[in-house]
């Protein structure tokens, strides 16, 4: 049975094209901590767009799981007034996530160790020094890279904490208008294979870190929420240490809804990056 056999029948709501990576045998970098525009420029690495069918994963919200998607829909209330408020964001938004990160995947303990605000707007991310929305198909973490960040993190715990499951769980969500443009498309763990799944650097003005950029193959299952709204989000794992079966990746992806209308407000959205221990 093929990967593809294997997820329940559904028709694409549309198609649309994904930005998938070209392994050409040489490491692609990124960049962050700077600018969006000068990252864009320094970005080293080939790319394709294909042409793939996307389904509404708001059709199978109650069914979709960490374990076994990667990813799950959640309507989740906050108390922030501000995302452009760090002190805000640190002081209020970080324990909801984690009390969210808790109680979504069941770990024992959960970190917050960063968030990414994203704009589509050119004036935004320039006035407000973020970072815009990510164009390619990819996971945040790799191998090495999942517990060298647990590793940066908590150096003193590391070794200990090592020797247990964790995973890195980040959650996605808009913080003002509804998303009808440049939405995040996510891929259905099952339908990635890990041939797919090549190194890149990610370079930050103090550290070097490492994602998984992703390869196309005809057989990904890729999937988006229509519409979402500030009190809704998107929990997903980007690295799993446990090796039995379950999702360890989630790709994902921005991507160019045809339905959008032409007046659609730009993409505004914040990620976060957790660290969960089970």
């Amino acid at each position: 049975m093929s990967r593809a056999e294997r997820v329940e029948e559904m028709r694409p709501v549309f198609e649309a094209f994904i930005n998938y990576s070209v392994d050409t045998g040489e490491k692609p970098a990124s960049y962050g901590g700077i600018s969006h525009a000068v990252a864009e420029k320094k970005r080293t690495g080939k790319y394709q767009e294909y042409k793939v069918p996307i389904y509404d994963g708001r059709l199978i919200t109650d069914r979709l799981s960490l374990e076994r998607e990667g990813f799950i829909f959640v309507r989740h209330e906050t108390k922030v007034k501000d995302f452009f408020d760090e002190a805000e964001v640190r002081s209020v938004y970080y324990p909801e996530i984690e009390r969210l990160v808790r109680e979504t995947s069941g770990a024992k303990r959960v970190l917050v160790f960063d968030h990414t605000l994203r704009s589509a707007d050119n004036a935004v991310r320039e006035a407000k020094q973020i970072s815009g929305p990510v164009r390619n198909a990819h996971n945040d973490y790799t191998e090495w890279s999942g517990p060298q960040r647990v590793r940066d993190l908590l150096p003193a715990e590391a070794e200990e904490l090592l020797k247990r499951r964790f995973a890195v769980v980040q959650v996605w969500r808009p913080i003002r208008h509804p998303v009808q443009r440049e939405p995040l498309a996510i891929a259905d763990a099952r339908t990635i294979g890990t041939k797919e799944l090549f190194p890149s650097s990610r370079v930050y003005p103090d550290r070097i870190g490492e994602v998984y950029h992703c390869s196309f193959n005809p057989e990904h299952r890729w999937y988006y929420f229509p519409n979402m709204q500030r009190n809704e989000a998107i929990v997903f794992k980007t690295f799993d240490s446990a090796t039995d079966g379950r999702a360890r990746w989630t790709a994902h992806s921005a991507f160019d809804d045809p339905t959008s209308p032409p007046d659609a407000p730009a993409r505004e959205s914040i990620e976060m990056r957790t660290l969960a221990f089970f």
